[in-house]
């Protein structure tokens, strides 16, 4: 078995690779966002027409996975 040092070493590893992951988690999101947000502009502005909704699917669609909690 490893050390008490080795093993808080371990888990401070282990808790910055997971904020590294929350960060861009959180990055991507606003990328997504963003995309949305220039989707429904897009189609307001009548340069969409309904058969392209997939994208908006899409993007919808990796926001939700984006903000689920677990790190899969």
């Amino acid at each position: 078995m490893g050390t008490p040092e080795n093993k808080d070493l371990l888990m401070q590893h282990e808790l910055a690779v997971m904020e590294g992951i929350l960060e861009s988690k959180e990055q991507y999101r606003k990328i997504v966002k963003a995309g949305i947000a220039k989707w429904v502009k897009d189609f307001q502005e009548g340069r969409i027409e309904i058969k392209t909704a997939d994208d908006l699917k899409k993007l919808i669609e990796i926001d939700i996975e984006l903000q689920k909690d677990g790190f899969d």
